[in-house]
């Protein structure tokens, strides 16, 4: 696959030293992605000159189904959606992504484009690295391909199981699913997304979600006003949510950073 790329030579970089410095008095470093931050230390700061900060506006669309990807995004902050969309313009989420991942999984896999779109949920920042230096990178076999090789395997693992879930569990358990998946990738107990949003997120009737939140915003789990939710009751949410919540977490834990430290030091 990698001998059918044309590679570019890498950008003028900026003067290391000073990337350093600068990286290390962001408010949200790159380091504040854990991919970036499982990076033996020199291979880290060899990529800091070429890694461009970017905001994440709520609604921005990062990539369109169908879009060439040009970038690789690291979040450090907000949470992205996936999803497919299909020809009458429904969709169905299939992954969240925050700091623990990336934006752009077309490049890292050999390919131009997906078929699916992602969206910010959550605002935050990212920092964006071109398809140029990532092929680069992987034709040295470098640990930046094993790490996002292994990100990857989880991501895999996150939309097979939300798959299932969405043919074989509750509304109630997929909503409980979803509100602890985006707490675990925010830095607060709020999440900000109308009740339309998080309908199309799961695929379902927007009538079932506002029924549904009603139902746990009188059993004190949550309190839902126009367009945000804030969590009252985490315990409350891990009681109904269904098994696929928790096995997700255990593939990421598995494979982030347990597996990352172990690829990198074979």
């Amino acid at each position: 696959m990698l001998d059918r790329l044309t590679f570019t030579p890498y950008p003028e970089p900026r003067n290391a030293a000073n990337e350093r410095k600068r990286a290390a008095s962001l408010p949200h470093p790159p380091s504040r992605n854990h991919l970036l931050a499982a990076l033996p230390r020199g291979n880290y700061e060899r990529l800091l000159p070429y890694l461009e900060p970017v905001p994440l506006p709520m609604g921005w669309t990062v990539h369109g189904a169908g879009n060439p990807d040009k970038y690789l995004y690291f979040l450090t902050e907000g949470i992205v959606s996936r999803a497919y969309v299909t020809e009458s313009g429904a969709s169905a989420g299939f992954a969240l992504t925050g700091s623990e991942g990336v934006i752009g999984v077309a490049l890292i896999l050999g390919g131009d484009s997906m078929p699916t779109q992602a969206v910010v949920q959550s605002a935050g920042h990212a920092y964006r690295l071109g398809a140029g230096v990532l092929k680069r990178e992987f034709a040295h076999d470098g640990p930046l391909l094993h790490v996002l090789l292994c990100y990857v395997q989880a991501l895999i693992a996150q939309t097979g199981q939300i798959a299932a879930c969405n043919r074989h569990h509750s509304m109630e358990q997929q909503l409980c699913r979803w509100m602890l998946s985006s707490l675990d990738r925010s830095a607060s107990s709020e999440l900000t997304m109308t009740h339309e949003l998080i309908a199309q997120m799961l695929g379902v009737r927007r009538e079932g979600i506002t029924d549904t939140v009603g139902k746990l915003q009188r059993a004190g789990a949550i309190r839902s006003s126009r367009g945000h939710i804030a969590v009252l009751d985490r315990s409350q949410l891990e009681a109904r949510v269904c098994a696929c919540y928790s096995a997700i977490r255990r593939e990421y834990g598995r494979l982030i950073p347990a597996k990352l430290h172990a690829a990198l030091a074979a």
